[in-house]
């Protein structure tokens, strides 16, 4: 057995792989421990999940509502700061992908399956049962569209936003290793090469596969559920299984194949897929409408922004938050070191501003138009009296968009188009997630042996799979809050790293600009005094 060091961040080589010791090892054993006493325990795992995710959620929901508000100040703050023109890569730096592109990629990885799988159900679940509101109303519609904004919109965005300008800033500008330990180094310096670095490393790989397969898991639900839809096929674990072998494997070709001509290629075909839907949606459906719900929703969301954004049901008493703001923001963290990651990938040459408003506006934007688009309309044929939509949400929430497209021209295509849609996503979250965990079990290698990217494309779905046998949606939702409590600390951290890390910086720039301008000041002088000695002589 070959066995050698080959850098200060402990990177070994064995077996032909290069890899973190520590971390791939550590991190391996968690995930295979837990995915067997998910197996063992089948029968009671549900109810433990249903335990642990309660327990999490009425101590820790507030924690959660904190954070996630700090961290989208922050990106607010850094973005119209004195750090806003500071280049990523350094002041030379050129981006490595076209903007379209790069919206395309960092949309793919960023909302994808989730956004299919809760477009139509979430909205019509809040609609039926507000928080606040009496269900089945026009204050009630409103309301649900609100949260569902809150869920989809600035917040989530922030989160990625703060991981991933945290991560892009310190590999190439600072030239260290894509992990997240490297965001550390002004806090702790040389010890992220250590014990601290790979702990913080471990926490990353378990909430970015925990978080991933929230999403995978979700996107197999919905895809079963379309098949029965469409062409009776049972919706089972079975099926649900099968098709997480059978899209993993396609992953893992993408994988194989890299970013470039992966990844890269993946993700523009799945906007353009999305784009066709969107667009025959808008002009099948009900068009004015969509636009008329997208303006109102908009407004109603920015002037409702600060009380539902720090709401925490103090008075109420209920437990409304559990199964949604505090699952979603769990879910955010525990997503954002793979979102973060694959974002900081391909965001070099950008400047901090038009990063952070990048990755803010315009995903946030698109996916408030996407969510009027469907959930508004799915609310107004609710209130027509079609309780098509809602029946198909009580019984089973992965349905709903293939119910919903059943009351459109051209219904089939539409389904058909949908179920593409849902596992082209899917595998653009599958592929790039197993690049980003294999860079944080490498030492932050970008371009690691392709065995390695192969181990993590399939633990990933084999993690979805025992979920889903285990505990179903319970057990996705669970790992999700789990997983992301702990990270949500280093999200803390990350945040007063970062700026300490861009003051110091920001320093020696303003230095040598000082330096540079007194050069140019003392040749000016010196040029001036030549000329004069020599009108003299």
């Amino acid at each position: 057995m070959a066995k050698k060091v080959t850098r200060s961040d402990e990177r070994t080589s064995i077996f032909g792989l290069e890899i973190n010791g520590p971390v791939f090892f550590t991190s391996a054993f968690l995930i295979v421990t837990s995915i067997s006493l998910t197996l063992i325990f089948n029968e009671r795992a549900e109810a433990y999940f249903d335990k642990i995710q309660n327990f999490v959620a009425n101590n820790g929901g507030w924690f959660f509502v904190l954070c996630v508000n700090i961290f989208l100040i922050f990106m607010i703050y850094l973005a119209f700061s004195k750090f806003g023109n500071m280049r990523i890569g350094g002041p030379k730096a050129k981006p490595e992908f076209k903007t379209l592109s790069w919206f395309a990629m960092l949309f793919s990885a960023g909302m994808g399956i989730g956004l299919l799988f809760w477009s139509i159900s979430e909205p019509i679940t809040h609609f039926n049962s507000p928080p606040l509101a009496e269900g089945g109303t026009a204050t009630a519609a409103r309301e649900a569209m609100n949260y569902t904004f809150l869920h989809w919109g600035f917040h989530a965005w922030g989160i990625y936003a703060l991981v991933g300008l945290a991560l892009s800033y310190f590999a190439y500008t600072r030239g260290l290793p894509l992990t997240i330990r490297s965001v550390f180094y002004p806090f702790f310096g040389d010890k992220i090469h250590g014990t601290i670095g790979n702990v913080i490393d471990i926490f990353a790989v378990l909430a970015t596969l925990f978080g991933l397969a929230t999403s995978l898991g979700l996107g197999v639900k919905q895809i079963a559920a379309g098949l029965e839809h469409l062409f009776a096929i049972d919706k089972g674990l079975v099926t649900q299984v099968s098709l997480i072998a059978g899209i993993t494997l396609i992953a893992t070709i993408s994988v194989v194949l890299g970013v470039d001509k992966g990844v890269k290629v993946l993700s523009e075909w799945n906007i353009r897929i999305a784009f066709i839907l969107l667009l025959l949606v808008i002009i099948l459906g009900p068009t004015i409408f969509i636009f008329q719900s997208f303006v109102q929703n908009t407004g109603s969301y920015f002037f409702h922004f600060l009380e539902t954004a720090t709401w925490t049901e103090t008075f109420t008493g209920n437990n409304w938050q559990n199964d949604w703001t505090v699952f979603y923001w769990g879910w955010w963290i525990a997503w954002s070191p793979f979102v973060g990651m694959f974002i900081a990938r391909i965001s070099k040459g950008r400047t901090i501003q038009e990063f952070i408003l990048g990755v803010l506006i315009v995903p946030s934007l698109i996916t408030f138009f996407w969510i009027s688009a469907f959930g508004s309309s799915a609310i107004q044929e609710t209130l027509s009296g079609n309780n098509a939509i809602v029946d198909a949400v009580n019984e089973d929430v992965a349905i709903a968009l293939f119910v919903f497209l059943e009351e459109y021209p051209l219904a089939f295509i539409l389904n058909i188009i949908g179920v593409i849609l849902i596992a082209g996503f899917f595998v653009t979250s599958s592929d790039s997630g197993s690049l980003v965990i294999d860079s944080l079990t490498s030492g932050g290698k970008i371009d690691a042996p392709v065995g390695q990217r192969i181990f993590w494309a399939v633990t990933e779905g084999a993690v979805a799979a025992v979920l889903l046998i285990g505990g179903g949606l319970q057990a996705l939702q669970t790992a999700s809050i789990v997983t992301g409590l702990p990270f949500a600390f280093i999200l803390l951290f990350m945040c007063y790293s970062l700026y300490r890390g861009l003051q110091e910086d920001f320093k020696k720039m303003r230095q040598k600009k000082d330096e540079k301008q007194l050069e140019n000041y003392e040749q000016i002088v010196s040029d001036i005094v030549k000329k004069r000695s020599g009108k003299k002589e």
